[in-house]
Formats: structure tokens, sequence, C-alpha cells
């Protein structure tokens, strides 16, 4: 039987959902610097800009969402948030076909997106716990981090395809696109989803001002989930702030084609499909902690090598050798740390905690980003790479320690929609 039927028809429409969008984000990425280049003629600082600024406003926007989605249906939040997404992505091919597209929509876009973003995954991830029995949770994971891996190796190219014939907003009309139809997936799951129960100190209105730090209290006072939080947010940021530095020096002082560039990150990705499809066997044979903390472990001892890239055939072995490494630890930890964080989310605070973690990884990720671009100004891209590489390899220190399975939490009887 399909791995898709026995999770179930409800997740087989949740995981196409979720294909399709996550499709349509890897075709359009990078969209938005290339046409800030390209269209609007803007320099490195507005294009840093543009990627810090969509990701910290995006973030603080997000925050008071957390609470407010707690008590609701996820379902219709998701879809609220894919049609959000889509009518705001869909102003920018209007305004680029009536002469009027500004750097300041495009800013003002990439904050919508950025916040709509966090707001979604927040609630996929509770709804992902509700739909799917605790047993099953590890292998929905890995189904769904093998699609993204599958997703980020083909969407690129193609997208890059799609812009030299189609002109510089084709991707971002084909991301707007996926995002209708990951809703439709999503109104497509059927069944009734019961409304949440909300305590009776929670009060009936508007959330609290207290409630909005909820999600981070419920982090920092669990022994599983603090240090796992500050682990991931530490290294998703150092990681994700190496990224445009690479960038400069491979296509700049190295002068690699950019077709060399897009395989050397394009091409690793098969590890990361690997790793996602091998989580749920490792964790049969070795346990979700071991596999958890090895992993853990392995995924922060590569990008240091990035320091050492050259120029020719065999910087680029390097840097595909390096992140493929890389890559394969992420595919087995990323659905092992995801089945993890659910298992231990509070009852009844679920949505609330993970949006607080997405929320403080994408201020991470921009606020890492623009001190690393000050601190390559300084020292030079190699130097500063070399520098996260060495912090990243002190990150396993944060890794939990192995702490008692929690109870599972019967899964509520679903109601009318």
């Amino acid at each position: 039987m399909a791995a898709g039927q026995r999770l179930g028809r409800a997740f087989g429409w949740l995981w196409a959902a979720y294909a399709v969008s996550a499709l349509g984000t890897w075709l359009a990425f990078d969209a938005f610097p290339l046409i800030a280049v390209r269209v609007l003629h803007s320099g490195p600082v507005e294009v840093s800009a543009l990627a810090a600024a969509g990701l910290a406003v995006g973030a603080v926007l997000a925050v008071p969402l957390g609470p407010w989605m707690e008590f609701r249906r996820k379902r219709p939040v998701m879809m609220a948030m894919d049609l959000l997404r889509f009518a705001a992505l869909l102003t920018v091919p209007a305004a680029y076909g009536l002469g009027c597209l500004t750097f300041a929509q495009l800013l003002a876009v990439s904050v919508v997106v950025g916040a709509a973003d966090i707001t979604f995954k927040a609630a996929s991830g509770a709804c992902l716990k509700a739909l799917v029995p605790p047993e099953r949770l590890l292998a929905a994971n890995g189904r769904l981090e093998s699609t993204a891996w599958t997703t980020t190796m083909l969407g690129p190219p193609l997208g890059g395809a799609a812009i030299g014939l189609l002109g510089p907003v084709a991707t971002v009309v084909a991301n707007a696109v996926s995002f209708v139809l990951s809703a439709a997936g999503l109104g497509a799951v059927g069944g009734g989803e019961a409304r949440p129960e909300r305590p009776a100190d929670a009060g009936a209105g508007r959330p609290r001002p207290g409630d909005l730090l909820e999600g981070w209290r419920c982090i920092l006072a669990s022994p599983a989930l603090r240090p796992l939080f500050f682990n991931s947010v530490l290294v998703n940021g150092l990681i994700m702030a190496s990224g445009p530095l690479l960038a400069v020096l491979m296509l700049g002082r190295l002068g690699f084609a950019p077709w060399q560039y897009g395989l050397a990150f394009g091409l690793p990705c098969l590890g990361g499909l690997a790793g996602a499809r091998l989580a749920g066997r490792l964790v049969t044979r070795y346990g979700q902690y071991r596999v958890l903390h090895v992993s853990g472990v392995l995924r922060a001892c590569w990008s240091v090598g990035l320091a050492f890239v050259g120029p020719g055939a065999a910087g680029l072995a390097l840097v595909i050798g390096v992140e493929f490494g890389l890559i394969a630890c992420c595919g087995v930890f990323n659905p092992v740390y995801a089945t993890y964080r659910l298992e231990h989310a509070p009852a009844g605070r679920v949505a609330r905690t993970l949006s607080a973690w997405s929320v403080s990884t994408s201020a991470s990720i921009a606020v890492m980003t623009a001190l690393w671009g000050v601190l390559a100004g300084v020292t030079g891209p190699r130097t500063a790479i070399a520098i996260a590489g060495l912090l990243l390899l002190a990150t396993p220190l944060l890794l939990p320690r192995e702490v008692a399975a929690p109870r599972h939490e019967p899964q509520p009887v679903a109601g009318r929609a």
C-alpha cells in the first residue's frame, strides 16, 4: 500500500497542497532580488534590505497571530494565508504590466508574504498533529521533508528557464497560482475539524497582551524544547547568513558561471531527499533521541569547509561535497526534529508555540544575515564564512538531553467545520 494511503486520504490532500505551494515557492526562488536588480536597477544595499526586512518585519507582524489562531480551526486559517499570499503576490505582475512597479511595493509584498508564511507554518504544524495519529507523525514529516528537498532541487532551474522564456515576473505569477491550488487542496481534505476548546482562563475576546508571549513561555519552560529551540534558531541563522556571502565569493571573485552556482546547490538536494527517506528507518533502529543528537552534531560539521572553496572544477566539487553532506544530515534531522517538537508542544498551545518558534527563526535569519554582511565588509566573505562555520561547530552543545517521551494526547473528535 502506498505511503500516502497508509497515512490516510486527509493527509494525502494536505501533502498535495504542501507539494504544490513548495514547488511554487522554489520556482520563484530569488525572484524579488532579480526583479529589484533587473527591473528597478536596485543596488546591493537595497537588495539586502529587501531580503532582511521581509523576514524581520514579517516576523513582528506574525507575533499576535499565534494566540489569535490557537482557538480557531487551523485549515481555514491556512487557506486564508494561502489566499492572502496569492493576492499580495499578484500585485507585482499587475504593477509590472502597468509600468508602475516600485521598490516600496516589493518591500511591502515581501513583508505580507513573510508574515503569512509564519502563520501558515504554525497552523500547519498544529493541523498535522491533529490529522495524523501520533505513531505516524514521523512518517508524515518524512514525506513532507522529502517533498521539500525534491522541490528545492527542481524549482530554481525550472524557474530560471521560465524567467528566460517569459520574463522577470513569470515565476511570481506561478508562485501566486500555487497558493490558490494549495488552498483548494486544503479544502479537499474534507471531514470535520473540531474547534479547539478555549480554557476558562483564556478569555473569550481578543488575545490579551500576555498571550503574545505564551509561545515563548512554553518553549523556555520546557526542558525538552528549550535547548532545541536555541540550537535550531542559531543553526538556521548561521547557515542562512553564509549563503549570500558564498554567492558573492563564487559568482564574483572565483568566477563561477551562474549554471555552476545553481548546480552546486541543486545537486546536493539529492542528499536531503535520501536523508528524509532514511530518517524513519534510523529512528526505528536507533531511537529518536540518538538519531536527533547524532544528525544534529553532524549537520554542524560541514559549513566550515566552504571557507576553503577555490576556483575551477576542484572548487565546485568541494562546494557540492560539503553541501551534500550538510543537506543529507539536515534531511535526517529535520523530520525527527519536527516530530519531537510536536510531541513535546503543550496541549492547547501548539499553534502559539510553533508561531513563536517561526517568528524567532525568521528574526534570527534577518539579524544574522545583516550582521554577516557587515562582517564580510570588514573581513572579506571568505573569513566571514569561516567564522560562521566555526560557530556552528559549537551548536551541538545546545542539543537537548534525553528526556522522557511525552504521553500521546487523545485526538479530538471531529465536529462539523
